[in-house]
């Protein structure tokens, strides 16, 4: 009898939903192979055994050939006895090992359930809920590991005589396909009003759904991960309803088209945009707007850029098929809330905003945004890391206790870490009102629960105020805290707060695996300083364990705070200040809408300081040049006069601004993890703490430049151009200075695509190799992996 062998194989990663078990089964079955597969949580697991030829080429082909969904972190295998088992069989999940399995995330309708729901002889003709193993919902409708339809919200609905057919033909695309329904046994949709009474049901629903857009009325859709809210794009007075109820004024809303083409005729759509629109993933994505796109001017005022996606459910496909058109597909939420995902829920929270909803009767485990992203440089980043990419882990490079990181305080997610896999969540948003904090606590519950591991320690942003920290800090007492809110022995925790920017840094390392010493050209709004002032201009040199502020922004004064941010002409008001004599200054503020009595207030804050703190923060400079030049005094989200600014910049490169580098005095407190610089050699040398200078672009001479041209009638595109040029320029002269062979480019300054790729370009041609956030967002939604970056490398070093 020939020799015989036996593999025992571990795969790990997202290999769980998505077909792997059926795929692994047709090739054992194709190689003469026998043994068995089976889910557990960690993964897949699975034996074969066979001539060692067979087992050979199986090893090879079982991650070169694997389902297209399927994301493979890493495959273990040994050398075990043959047991003579000559038949390949799929065995039960193993439910009793410890989850650390990934978690799919919900993939966009594939081509073949496409097919199906538009072909009038086939059984899921029309049908809304049609899926596979290579599609549907995961995330959204998971209740625990291993994934199977009991511990999905597919329990309750028993599959009909042909769905469970195909459910257990190893041989069938829905072979295991937990969502998997028919109309004759799944979930079904109905057309409700604002006061909850049912209007129609199933086809009819649908058609009365699109008569109403059509009509000019406002649609709650209940999606994957909850509501959306519909309108049509094309209609002013429609978009303007649904602005006016949504409390959004200004900022730009996503508009979903029926296919490719539709989105060729409202937007530009190069070849690998209209790749990444067509992913599974389908997230938003950003697009050139065509001039003669049709649209509603208040899809994104003032906007270049539009923001499209394709549909992503069955459901998505059936209403756009019903109309000619393209809707707006937003949030189904007001303002810093999350989105609703319940029926009872949408109709009390959204009952003012929308005139109809289409629900349906499959629950919502839980809430997922849609995701952005743009093409920068040449490949995807992402904006908003949710749909289709949330949960997937970032892999780090080395093992460590199990870590929460609760984030900062806008476009927060969490992460939780557990062995070498970081879970990012999705978006959950800023943390602005109690519904929104509520969804940050359910989603920790939810990961720590679902992963079944209790975190050794929780990291935080340093700000003492933000919710996400006193929530931590809470979360880490014994005496209903986490560990005994989730069912284990009271005890504490030890609760680690990293700085803002120093989290920025870290994630930029960690997303990219870098080793070693970064420059983090880490730009934002705002983040808590070592010093007690608002950062957000910063060169930080260094790594996760620790860093070193080597340069920054000249601080000014933020006149009444938070009023500033809504504000940019206070900041304008305070730059200027500091070039211009006292007769400008009150020139100047008339010009920027300031009455008499408001000057005179403000003067008095910029005197004494008052509710004004200091500020090195980019997002705020930016800002204030906005306001100078004409564009935004006041605004309504973050971001906006930014926004403004970069979009009125020209195409062509054009001089800078002067914007020189300085020295300034070293601060004189330190943040956790900061330690003063030294030399580049010695950063190696945790023990050096000499005392430097600190070097500081100082904007007098920008400012003082803007406000000349702006006397002689400077064009808007001129200034904005020149201020893109100055901002690229200086943090280059920074690099240079500091020596740093790699430079990360992070925080939220960094998703102006024209700084960015202006900078990037600059450093790439002075010898800098250049990290771009890819596949986590630059902004806040990032902070989260670098938190638990940072707690773990300072676990490691004893500090």
């Amino acid at each position: 009898m020939p020799a015989r062998a036996r593999l025992h194989v571990e795969v790990r990663g997202a290999v769980q939903g998505v077909g792997f078990r059926p795929f692994v089964y047709r090739l054992a079955r194709e190689l003469e192979l026998g043994g068995w597969v089976a889910n557990d949580g960690r993964g897949v697991i699975l034996e074969v055994e066979g001539t060692p030829a067979a087992v050979e080429s199986f090893s090879v082909r079982l991650v070169a050939e694997r389902p297209a969904p399927a994301v493979v972190q890493a495959v273990e295998t040994r050398a075990i006895a043959a047991a003579g088992e000559r038949v390949f069989r799929i065995a039960a999940s193993d439910a009793a090992a410890a989850p650390s399995a990934v978690i799919l995330p919900d993939l966009a309708t594939c081509p073949d359930c496409r097919r199906e729901i538009f072909a009038p002889a086939d059984r899921r003709f029309g049908y809304p809920f049609t899926n596979c193993t290579n599609c549907g919902p995961r995330f959204t409708i998971l209740s625990d590991l291993p994934y199977d339809r009991a511990r999905t919200t597919m329990s309750g609905f028993a599959m009909c005589p042909e769905c469970r057919r195909e459910y257990e033909d190893p041989l069938d695309r829905r072979f295991h396909a937990q969502p998997n329904a028919c109309p004759r046994c799944g979930p079904r949709i109905a057309l409700s009003d604002g006061r909850g009474e049912r209007l129609a049901e199933g086809g009819e629903a649908l058609a009365r759904a699109a008569a109403a857009l059509a009509a000019g009325a406002v649609l709650a859709l209940k999606g994957l991960g909850g509501f959306q809210l519909l309108v049509d794009a094309r209609d002013p007075r429609a978009v303007a309803r649904l602005r006016a109820r949504k409390r959004r004024p200004a900022k730009p809303l996503a508009i979903m088209v029926r296919d490719l083409d539709a989105a060729r005729r409202v937007a530009h759509v190069p070849e690998a945009e209209a790749a990444l629109l067509g992913a599974r993933e389908a997230p938003i994505v950003l697009l050139e707007r065509r001039h003669d796109s049709g649209l509603a001017d208040g899809v994104a005022p003032g906007n270049p850029n539009l923001g499209v996606m394709l549909p992503t459910t069955p459901l998505h496909h059936l209403l756009l098929a019903a109309l000619d058109f393209p809707v707006i597909a937003t949030s189904g939420n007001l303002t810093d809330e999350p989105i609703a995902i319940e029926d009872l829920e949408a109709a009390a929270r959204l009952g003012g905003i929308a005139d109809l909803f289409l629900g349906h009767d499959r629950p919502v485990a839980r809430h997922v945004d849609d995701s952005v992203a743009w093409i920068l440089d040449g490949a995807p980043q992402l904006l908003r890391r949710a749909r289709g990419y949330a949960p997937l882990p970032v892999l780090v490079g080395d093992d460590g206790p199990t870590v929460l990181a609760a984030g900062a305080h806008q476009k927060d997610a969490v992460a939780l870490a557990v062995g070498r896999q970081v879970f990012l969540s999705q978006h959950i948003g800023d943390m602005e009102t109690p519904q929104a904090l509520a969804a940050f606590e359910r989603v920790i519950l939810d990961f720590v629960r679902v992963y079944d591991a209790p975190p050794a320690l929780v990291a935080h942003d340093l700000h003492p105020d933000y919710p996400t920290t006193r929530w931590a800090l809470a979360a880490a007492r014994a005496e209903g805290g986490l560990l005994e809110r989730c069912g284990r022995p009271a005890a504490a925790l030890p609760a680690l707060a990293v700085q803002h920017h120093h989290a920025h840094l870290a994630a930029a390392l960690a997303e990219h695996g870098a080793p070693g010493v970064a420059l983090g050209v880490t730009w934002d709004g705002t983040g808590y300083g070592a010093d007690g002032t608002v950062w957000g201009g910063e060169f930080l040199l260094g790594d996760a364990t620790a860093f070193e502020r080597v340069a920054r922004l000249r601080p000014f004064r933020l006149l009444g705070g938070e009023a500033a941010v809504r504000e940019p002409r206070r900041v304008a008001l305070a730059l200027a200040a500091e070039v211009e004599d006292a007769e400008a200054l009150t020139s100047l503020g008339a010009q920027l809408g300031f009455t008499a009595r408001e000057l005179g207030a403000l003067g008095r804050l910029l005197a004494g300081g008052f509710a004004s703190p200091w500020t090195s923060s980019a997002g705020r400079l930016f800002d204030g040049v906005a306001a100078l030049a004409g564009l935004a005094g006041r605004v309504s989200f973050e971001g906006e006069a930014a926004m403004a600014l970069e979009f009125a910049a020209g195409p062509a490169r054009i001089d800078p601004y002067p914007f020189p580098l300085a020295e300034a005095p070293a601060p004189q407190a330190l943040a956790p993890g900061e330690r003063r610089r030294a030399t580049l050699l010695e950063l190696d040398s945790p023990g050096e703490r000499r005392r430097a200078t600190l070097l500081e672009l100082d904007w007098r001479p920008l400012v003082a430049a803007v406000l000349e041209e702006r006397s002689r009638g400077a064009t808007v595109a001129r200034i904005a151009g020149r201020f893109h040029a100055a901002l690229a320029a200086a943090a280059l002269e920074v690099a240079r200075r500091v020596g740093a062979a790699r430079v990360a480019l992070t925080g939220g300054c960094f998703q102006n695509r024209r700084l960015t790729l202006e900078l990037a370009g600059l450093l790439r041609a002075d010898g800098h190799d250049v990290l771009l956030h890819r596949s986590i967002p630059a902004n806040d939604g990032g902070i989260a992996l670098g938190q638990v970056a940072v707690a773990r490398a300072r676990v490691r070093a004893g500090s």
